[in-house]
């Protein structure tokens, strides 16, 4: 097993990040109480991308619903999103290239005629029902988001560590906008 992905294993594992999904779980029951229905069949969008980055690869989530423009399809969609902070003391390359890797083994797959960005680590999977663009970044970027603060704030890091981040926009799965020009035009 290659060094990021026994980390990665391990880092599930440890008390910083059981105390990280602890204090930010605990807001999302509170809120997960009193949302509406409609709201939580968007939620249900982002349910595997939320237990991919929060127990294969040991990171601290947030789950929000959103609204998302899927130049892909040419519509504005309802959807979610997924904000996530984990730490590591591999170079951002690396992680982002090994967590695609993994991401198959959990039983993604690439979405037909996807037109992601793959030179920004963005990358578009299919997972039950559910389309989801994997956006990587690192602390070179910042989204200044309150779930971002929050999940970036709940992880401890170690001597050596840095921090990174994910942004998942998952939408209903649909087929591809046609070709003939450019998205939305």
């Amino acid at each position: 097993m290659d060094p990021l992905r026994r980390e990665i294993h391990i880092a599930g594992q440890t008390k910083r990040a059981l105390l990280g999904r602890a204090v930010v779980g605990m807001a999302g029951f509170c809120v997960a109480m009193t949302i509406p229905a409609a709201v939580s069949a968007q939620l249900d969008l982002c349910l595997d991308a939320e237990r991919h980055l929060r127990d294969v690869i040991g990171m601290t989530v947030i789950t929000e619903p959103d609204t998302i423009d899927d130049w892909r399809t040419q519509a504005m969609v309802s959807g979610c999103r997924v904000t996530a902070a984990g730490a590591t003391t591999e170079s951002s390359a690396v992680v982002a290239r090994q967590f695609y890797e993994i991401l198959p083994e959990s039983g993604w797959e690439r979405t037909p005629d996807p037109r992601d960005a793959p030179n920004e680590a963005s990358l578009r999977y299919r997972q039950h029902g559910a389309d989801c663009l994997f956006n990587f970044y690192d602390s070179a970027i910042a989204l200044n988001t309150d779930a971002e603060m929050t999940v970036s704030d709940a992880v401890f890091l170690q001597r050596g560590e840095h921090l990174y981040n994910f942004l998942v926009m998952c939408t209903p799965a649909a087929p591809a906008a046609p070709r003939g020009g450019e998205p939305g035009g």
